[in-house]
């Protein structure tokens, strides 16, 4: 998704869905470039037909007549005078471009809390809002709910502009198939992630219809509330929603300011300030007329990005990337049900995932690994072990175990290059990937999906390099020293003999 706001180290659905729940990690920015394609969906999580979706509202991703239209509506709404205008850029489809000089660390977009959406906008249907908020509906569905119910009156909506600019296919793996995800993201632990938000999705709806559409039809007809609106509504939302720390916190949308693009080398956000009172950001660079104005959208991986905005920054230019990778505890471990055992009274399972930068790794990971291959006799220690493994911020972290401290390494690196085959495979194969297509769009959508899976496992196996380059050189000096050590050693007997 090029137009963009910030989700501040929120949380990812909070809450809204019975059968799961799952968090949202960080970013930040450097440009990227994308191209647009028609994207369709499948119906059902079984099936492998795809349907092509049909949402009746929004514009093609690079509309700037229906922007005119919003920026001419917002001006007549109180938005007030701007240093900006909505543009075809070639960062992003349309992007807010200065029209004069603006400094570094100047305030700028100033859009009022009237022409802000949150859960306490007022519903054009009231009985409908009244409704949801009964049943304590929390604020991210409620606010699916509430985009789709204005869509669906067009211009007797007060948003009926703001909705008709918003892309009628949202960038989001949300839009993959099953069939696309399995094919395209086999190498990439984010696979896991976009399946796990589906779910999440597909989940939200059938309880939301269940206990409250299918008992009020006349409020919530299915023509209108269904999987697919809701897959659109929530591609929206994971694109475009921000948490306005000033404004207690509260989850919004931002319209005019989500048309601001994401740059990896810029760290400005979006929050409310109460001085001018209104939306703003600082501006962390100066800008000339005729030049893109960027935001970020937060500290988050490739992966990340290519979650929620459907783009992947060009390989080595996201300081914030990071690659997931999968540890595991081994079945034939005589103190595997121990081991096992220990981590999950921390929440944790047999698998998990940790997170590497290019800069290192967690020490939960090495906790992991730790515990991991501990032989029986370090049994006292499962417990501390599995603890510092889990992410609870009171439990010590910086665990040293020098006797085991080699083959801890040792099972980090072999992770790593596991991981990494797979990577190389999927890249040593994506040139000659069977498309399976039967049109020109179609073909075109394959070929732009495979080029941003072959993006993104490409800048996360240079994390896994880097990660065992690093490995490679500590085991190194472990044995190198060892060896030292007993030379002197030798030395030693061999001089009191």
């Amino acid at each position: 998704m090029a137009e963009a706001s910030r989700v501040l180290q929120a949380a990812l659905i909070p809450n809204f869905n019975p059968f799961h729940k799952t968090h949202l990690s960080q970013l930040n920015p450097v440009t990227f470039r994308r191209n647009p394609v028609q994207c369709s969906v499948s119906t059902s999580e079984s099936t492998k037909t795809v349907v092509t979706q049909n949402i009746p509202w929004g514009c093609d991703i690079d509309s700037l007549e229906n922007a005119s239209a919003l920026q001419k509506w917002l001006s007549q709404s109180g938005l007030p005078p701007q240093k900006m205008a909505i543009e075809k850029v070639d960062v992003g489809e349309r992007g807010l471009v200065a029209l004069k000089n603006i400094r570094k660390g100047e305030k700028i977009l100033f859009v009022p809390p009237s022409l802000v959406i949150t859960a306490d906008s007022e519903w054009s249907c009231a009985e409908a809002g009244k409704l949801l908020k009964q049943n304590s509906v929390p604020d991210w569905p409620l606010l699916a709910t509430y985009l789709i119910s204005e869509a669906s009156i067009m211009e007797s909506s007060r948003w009926s502009n703001y909705i008709s600019a918003l892309p009628r296919q949202p960038y989001s793996l949300l839009y993959w198939t099953r069939e696309e995800l399995d094919r395209y993201l086999e190498a990439s632990q984010i696979r896991e992630r976009a399946i796990e938000r589906v779910t999440n999705v597909v989940g939200t709806y059938n309880d939301l219809r269940l206990r409250i559409f299918s008992k009020y039809p006349d409020l919530f007809p299915e023509e209108v509330f269904n999987l697919e609106t809701f897959r659109w509504s929530f591609g929206i939302l994971f694109s475009r929603l921000v948490r306005l720390p000033s404004m207690d916190g509260k989850f919004a949308l931002v319209p005019w300011a989500d048309m601001l693009n994401h740059s990896c080398e810029v760290e400005t956000f979006l929050d409310y300030d109460k001085s001018s009172q209104g939306v703003v950001f600082t501006t962390d660079r100066p800008y000339q007329p005729g030049e893109q104005v960027f935001i970020s959208y937060g500290k988050k991986s490739n992966g990340e990005l290519l979650l929620s905005y459907g783009f992947v920054p060009k390989e080595g230019t996201n300081p914030s990337d990071s690659v997931e990778l999968s540890v595991s505890l081994s079945k034939s471990d005589k103190c595997y049900r121990e081991k096992l055992e220990a981590l999950r009274k921390h929440g944790l399972q047999a698998s998990q995932c940790y997170p590497i930068r290019i800069t290192g790794w967690p020490l939960e990971l090495m906790a992991y690994a730790y515990l991991a291959i501990s032989p029986p006799s370090m049994s006292g220690q499962f417990e501390e072990m599995a603890a510092a493994a889990s992410n609870k911020a009171d439990t010590k972290k910086d665990l040293r175990y020098p006797e085991i401290e080699e083959e801890t390494l040792q099972f980090i690196l072999d992770s790593c290059e596991s991981s990494i085959s797979k990577y190389n495979k999927f890249i040593q194969q994506s040139g000659s990937l069977d498309l399976d297509v039967t049109s020109p769009k179609q073909l075109n959508r394959r070929l732009f999906l495979k080029q941003l899976a072959v993006d993104l496992c490409t800048s996360e196996r240079r994390i896994l390099f880097r990660t065992q380059y690093i490995l490679r050189r500590r085991l190194r000096d472990i044995r190198s020293g060892e060896l030292r050590a007993l030379k002197i050693f030798d030395g030693l007997r061999k001089f009191f003999k």
